[in-house]
């Protein structure tokens, strides 16, 4: 028998959504708000990760001023695989992916 999912409550709806707005208040630290678990969002309200083709790829890693070597060792990848991820010939999944959403989103500064 299958477990039953487990749906988010509207107590834990309500903190939070209080949460959120502590953090964008100043009052919880990004520190603290960042331990909010899956646990805590349920599946639905995890933002989705988003292909990113070559071309965003190179613009990123140009925008961070770095060489294919060096975001390489901060993706945690071989400078080849940069290389065939920015011609289109492999596109990123699993953690380089998830790495390459974040960054997109908040900067090369969030990984380093």
């Amino acid at each position: 028998m299958k477990p039953k999912a487990k749906k988010t409550t509207r107590l834990t709806e309500a903190l939070l959504e209080t949460a959120a707005d502590m953090n964008a208040a100043g009052v919880m630290s990004d520190a603290d708000y960042s331990k909010i678990t899956l646990r805590h969002f349920g599946k639905d309200l995890v933002p989705a990760v988003k292909p990113v083709n070559g071309e965003e790829i190179r613009l990123i890693r140009v925008r961070a001023r770095m060489s294919q070597a060096v975001f390489a060792r901060h993706l945690n990848v071989t400078t080849g695989y940069v290389s065939q991820l920015e011609r289109g010939i492999k596109h990123p999944t699993g953690a380089a992916l998830v790495l390459l959403n974040v960054i997109r989103r908040k900067g090369i500064e969030a990984i380093l």
